[in-house]
């Protein structure tokens, strides 16, 4: 059973300019201490072909973590427009929050993102595929979709590792189920890009449901 779950996450300041920082309020619950801090992430998806172009918007360790509920909001600059190639500027991108323990990801939100231009005529120039030549981030408004979240979790090992003696101890086989959610958490974001489809985590198998049984107890505003 996982140690930690996150039961609501709220945007805030959104819509917002395209340089405006992303603003995250996190809740979560932890059912017992932990020995080791939780590291979150905010990462923007900059192309929808390639993981090349993503960026870690920022990365914090969490901690130390006590038994029971706990809040925090997760700000982030907003992404470097030279990274991100022309093409993929406007229109819809992801961006996802993630935390892992002990280096392992036990949870990955996203979130649909609109970019467009808020100025009436760059609107019409980019409808009559007549963009500007420089991209004017200044007049591109960033609205996040936070009513349709995608949520997967992973299984991972919650536990302290036993202290045993190295020299005298036989080697075991790796823990496949540890690697298969690593692949797993690869693959989420391919499907979301191009899909649009809730990911199948390794505790469901309903890839057409949006929102699986395990998630109700979140609420994403």
């Amino acid at each position: 059973m996982a140690k930690v779950q996150v039961t609501n996450v709220t945007v805030l300041d959104n819509p917002a300019n395209f340089l405006n920082p992303f603003q995250f309020e996190i809740t979560f619950e932890c059912a017992e201490n932990l020995t080791e801090d939780l590291e979150w992430k905010i990462i923007y998806v900059g192309s929808a072909e390639t993981e090349d172009y993503d960026q870690t918007l920022d990365s914090v360790l969490v901690g130390p973590v006590s038994q029971g509920r706990h809040m925090f909001v997760f700000q982030a600059e907003p992404p470097k427009p030279a990274l991100i190639p022309q093409g993929d500027i406007l229109g819809v991108t992801v961006v996802l929050i993630t935390c892992s323990y002990r280096s392992q990801e036990f949870i990955r939100v996203g979130y649909y993102v609109n970019n467009e231009y808020s100025d009436p005529e760059l609107i019409e120039c980019n409808e009559s595929e007549k963009q500007p030549t420089v991209p004017q981030f200044d007049k591109v408004m960033r609205n996040i979709l936070h009513s349709k979240p995608r949520v997967t979790r992973f299984t991972i090992d919650w536990d302290d590792p036993p202290l045993v003696d190295s020299e005298n101890i036989a080697p075991t086989a790796p823990n496949i189920q540890q690697e298969q959610s690593t692949s797993l958490s690869n693959g989420a974001k391919d499907h979301m890009m191009k899909a649009g489809e809730y990911v199948a985590g390794p505790n469901n198998t309903d890839s057409n449901s949006s929102i699986p049984d395990y998630v109700q107890d979140m609420e994403c505003h």
